[in-house]
Protein backbone atom coordinates (compact mmCIF):
# COMPACT_ATOMS: atom_id res chain seq x y z
CA UNK A 1 0.00 0.00 0.00
CA UNK A 2 1.21 3.30 -1.13
CA UNK A 3 0.44 4.95 3.01
CA UNK A 4 1.36 8.23 1.47
CA UNK A 5 -1.62 8.55 -0.67
CA UNK A 6 -3.61 6.41 1.95
CA UNK A 7 -3.10 9.26 4.92
CA UNK A 8 -3.33 11.76 2.42
CA UNK A 9 -6.60 10.79 1.52
CA UNK A 10 -8.13 10.36 4.80
CA UNK A 11 -6.63 13.97 5.55
CA UNK A 12 -8.59 15.11 2.33
CA UNK A 13 -11.56 12.99 3.73
CA UNK A 14 -12.40 15.11 6.26
CA UNK A 15 -11.18 19.14 7.16
CA UNK A 16 -11.60 18.15 11.27
CA UNK A 17 -8.68 15.52 11.01
CA UNK A 18 -5.35 17.21 12.08
CA UNK A 19 -3.18 14.63 11.68
CA UNK A 20 -2.79 10.82 10.04
CA UNK A 21 0.18 8.74 9.86
CA UNK A 22 1.20 4.99 9.65
CA UNK A 23 3.94 3.58 11.73
CA UNK A 24 5.30 0.10 11.75
CA UNK A 25 5.55 -1.81 14.80
CA UNK A 26 8.99 -0.63 15.60
CA UNK A 27 7.35 3.18 15.60
CA UNK A 28 9.21 4.20 12.33
CA UNK A 29 6.90 6.75 10.14
CA UNK A 30 6.35 4.93 6.77
CA UNK A 31 3.56 7.76 5.59
CA UNK A 32 1.46 11.00 6.33
CA UNK A 33 1.88 13.47 8.69
CA UNK A 34 0.31 16.92 9.99
CA UNK A 35 -2.02 18.61 7.69
CA UNK A 36 -0.28 21.38 6.19
CA UNK A 37 -0.83 24.67 7.65
CA UNK A 38 -1.53 23.34 11.45
CA UNK A 39 0.77 23.35 14.19
CA UNK A 40 1.38 20.11 16.36
CA UNK A 41 -0.44 20.55 19.63
CA UNK A 42 2.72 18.74 20.97
CA UNK A 43 6.82 18.94 20.68
CA UNK A 44 8.65 16.19 18.33
CA UNK A 45 9.57 14.34 21.52
CA UNK A 46 6.07 13.94 23.03
CA UNK A 47 5.01 13.24 19.74
CA UNK A 48 7.70 10.20 19.57
CA UNK A 49 6.89 9.37 23.20
CA UNK A 50 2.68 9.09 22.48
CA UNK A 51 3.54 7.01 19.11
CA UNK A 52 5.76 4.48 21.54
CA UNK A 53 2.65 4.32 23.42
CA UNK A 54 0.71 3.31 21.57
CA UNK A 55 2.48 0.64 19.96
CA UNK A 56 2.98 -0.82 23.09
CA UNK A 57 -0.67 -0.71 23.52
CA UNK A 58 -0.82 -2.13 19.82
CA UNK A 59 1.08 -4.80 20.78
CA UNK A 60 -0.23 -5.56 23.97
CA UNK A 61 -3.85 -5.75 22.18
CA UNK A 62 -2.57 -7.99 19.53
CA UNK A 63 -1.78 -10.40 22.70
CA UNK A 64 -5.02 -9.86 24.19
CA UNK A 65 -6.75 -11.18 20.33
CA UNK A 66 -6.31 -14.56 21.56
CA UNK A 67 -9.41 -14.44 23.77
CA UNK A 68 -11.13 -11.28 22.48
CA UNK A 69 -10.62 -11.30 18.41
CA UNK A 70 -8.89 -8.59 16.86
CA UNK A 71 -9.22 -5.20 17.67
CA UNK A 72 -10.49 -2.61 15.05
CA UNK A 73 -9.74 0.30 16.59
CA UNK A 74 -9.05 2.44 19.28
CA UNK A 75 -10.31 6.40 20.02
CA UNK A 76 -9.44 8.15 23.00
CA UNK A 77 -10.82 11.50 23.46
CA UNK A 78 -9.22 14.74 25.23
CA UNK A 79 -10.14 17.84 25.89
CA UNK A 80 -8.20 19.33 22.88
CA UNK A 81 -9.03 16.30 19.81
CA UNK A 82 -9.79 12.42 19.67
CA UNK A 83 -6.89 10.59 18.57
CA UNK A 84 -7.46 6.83 16.89
CA UNK A 85 -5.50 4.01 16.63
CA UNK A 86 -6.53 2.01 13.64
CA UNK A 87 -4.73 -1.50 13.10
CA UNK A 88 -3.95 -2.24 9.32
CA UNK A 89 -3.23 -5.66 9.69
CA UNK A 90 0.05 -6.78 9.31
CA UNK A 91 2.93 -4.71 11.10
CA UNK A 92 1.57 -1.56 10.49
CA UNK A 93 -1.29 0.75 12.66
CA UNK A 94 -2.35 4.07 11.36
CA UNK A 95 -2.52 6.91 14.12
CA UNK A 96 -5.02 9.80 13.47
CA UNK A 97 -6.20 13.11 15.78
CA UNK A 98 -9.28 14.85 14.75
CA UNK A 99 -11.60 18.11 15.95
CA UNK A 100 -12.91 16.85 19.24
CA UNK A 101 -16.20 17.96 17.87
CA UNK A 102 -15.70 15.19 15.02
CA UNK A 103 -18.64 12.13 14.76
CA UNK A 104 -16.27 9.13 15.42
CA UNK A 105 -18.52 6.93 13.88
CA UNK A 106 -18.66 8.71 10.73
CA UNK A 107 -15.12 9.37 10.53
CA UNK A 108 -13.84 5.33 11.66
CA UNK A 109 -16.24 4.37 8.89
CA UNK A 110 -15.03 6.54 6.08
CA UNK A 111 -11.46 6.06 7.07
CA UNK A 112 -12.12 2.13 6.98
CA UNK A 113 -13.87 2.86 3.40
CA UNK A 114 -10.17 4.57 2.10
CA UNK A 115 -8.28 1.76 3.45
CA UNK A 116 -10.19 -0.82 1.21
CA UNK A 117 -9.91 1.43 -1.27
CA UNK A 118 -6.24 1.63 -1.13
CA UNK A 119 -5.72 -2.46 -0.66
CA UNK A 120 -3.43 -3.68 -3.56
Amino acid sequence: MDYEKFCSQILDSNPKIRFATVYDQWAVRVGGGLRKGLTSLLSEHKENELVTLSIIDWKARKEMSKWLGKTKYTVAEYELVKRFSLYLGGDHLLLVSAEKDVDTDVMVDEIIKIYYRNLN
